[in-house]
């Protein structure tokens, strides 16, 4: 793996500048904590307009941009976005880890916000390994040997992903939607037709059309998206174009289009990247502690639980939130996440 992760360790300076609200939470810290489950009502989203300071530090191929919250010298969590949404899913989530005693760290994926790749010669590739391979560059260049994972869309992919193949690295995961880990093989096989209509926008991105139309239309196509995902959650246009600015990034259009064709076998990967793939496409389990959450109004295609809870091996637990929770369920029901992070922490 040391050809794929730049291993040299990086010193971090600086203690997280975010200003953490006093918030009644309800919840201990990391020692201590209660083991009662969460309230079956979140907590509503909205607390927080801002992060106070975002950060960049050099990671692998990429310049990361980050928010941090919490003690600098806290257990570590993770926080990983999808698409197309950006950090602000979890602007809510960090202050309430934060002031249970976390360090948190929330970065911008490649292709989003202020992330730049180093080199312009670097291919702009979504495929899932690369993105993982990411992450565990931050950890290396922020010196955390070990964090918890916690995620929803393209980052609890993401998060399987860091949990399968680096499980030494993941003290234990919370991912929304359970186990994400696929292959252009796998997704070789058709759908049914029903199921085939929910991927309408994968379909759009494999045409120059889909790619040209995204460029163009990309805001309003993700505020489609979010509305779809989300049919419930009455969001409202500030919200939305806070997290609207992430999508200019210079790179965000290729990287997205890249991921959708990928995942579809209609263009290669980095070479590079072919050991991990091989290991991906075996469906690996995971066997570092988890909690699954899903959303009871959830809009974007997903598979219920029992379809992938034999994939963990682990102390395992799935909760399903209510109250017409959509996909971004962190922003939508930021206590209840919150919450999963805790409780996975006691597993």
């Amino acid at each position: 793996m040391s050809d794929l992760i730049n291993h040299q360790r990086r010193r971090f300076f600086g203690v997280a500048a975010m200003t953490v609200a006093t918030v009644e939470f309800g919840m201990a810290g990391p020692a201590g904590a209660q083991s009662s489950p969460p309230a079956a009502t979140p907590l509503n989203a909205g607390t927080n307009a801002s992060f106070e300071t975002l950060k960049q530090v050099k990671a692998g191929v990429l310049d990361v941009g980050y928010a941090e919250a919490g003690p600098a010298n806290g257990p570590v969590v993770l926080l990983l976005h999808g698409w197309p949404y950006d950090i602000y899913s979890f602007v809510d989530v960090a202050p309430l880890l934060a002031s249970a005693g976390y360090r948190v760290i929330v970065p911008y994926l490649r292709g989003y916000g202020s992330t730049r790749f180093l080199s312009k010669d670097t291919p702009r590739n979504g495929q899932q390994s690369a993105v993982a391979a990411d992450m565990i560059a931050l950890l290396d260049a922020l010196r955390i040997d070990k964090a918890i994972v916690a995620a929803f869309d393209w980052g609890a992919r993401t998060a399987n992903i860091m949990a399968a193949l680096w499980p030494e690295r993941c003290k234990a995961m919370v991912s929304v939607s359970g186990y994400l880990i696929g292959s252009p093989e796998i997704n070789k096989k058709p759908l049914p037709p029903k199921a085939e209509l929910a991927w309408w926008y994968q379909f759009y991105f494999a045409t120059e059309r889909g790619r040209v139309g995204y460029e163009q239309n990309r805001r309003d196509f993700n505020r489609l998206i979010w509305q779809t995902a989300s049919p419930t959650w009455k969001f409202d246009d500030a919200t939305f174009e806070r997290s609207a600015a992430a999508f200019d990034n210079p790179d965000h259009v290729e990287i997205v289009i890249h991921n959708y064709r990928w995942r579809m076998g209609l263009v290669e990967g980095e070479t590079r990247f072919d050991a991990l793939e091989k290991q991906l496409a075996t469906g690996p389990t995971i066997s570092v502690p988890t909690i699954t959450l899903e959303g009871d109004a959830n809009g974007a295609p997903h598979a219920e639980p029992s379809a992938y809870a034999g994939k963990f091996s682990g102390k395992y637990q799935h909760r399903t939130i209510t109250g017409g929770i959509g996909h971004n369920l962190p922003q939508e029901a930021p206590k209840a996440f919150a919450q999963a992070v805790l409780d996975v922490d006691r597993f």
